[in-house]
């Protein structure tokens, strides 16, 4: 199960994810989709430094919120994705459409 934490720093917001960002995860996924909706919010980073596991349905919540994140001009970095993770990150080419920072 995929736990997260956010929190907020000037026009900032970022999110911490850690456990298993899987299928079953989707409806946590409004909960992060969510906090794109602070007042001048321009950069979302989604740290992914603790998260231990990402299906292909967890790389399309990737998209669906850089899809999201764009809609309202805000920049999505994913940051600091690691072992397996940062594999399949790699394999999807997802660095194609959302900015990876390590």
């Amino acid at each position: 199960m995929m736990e997260f934490r956010s929190r907020v720093e000037q026009d900032t917001v970022e999110v911490q994810l850690s456990g298993r960002l899987e299928f079953t995860d989707h409806d946590r996924l409004r909960d992060i989709v969510e906090l794109l909706d602070g007042n001048g919010l321009r950069r979302f980073v989604l740290n992914l430094s603790a998260l231990d596991f990402i299906d292909s349905a967890g790389l399309g919540m990737l998209l669906i919120l850089q899809e999201e994140a764009e809609q309202r001009n805000i920049k999505l970095v994913v940051s600091g994705p690691r072992g397996d993770v940062k594999r399949s990150i790699d394999l999807a080419k997802i660095n194609e459409i959302v900015t990876i920072e390590q």
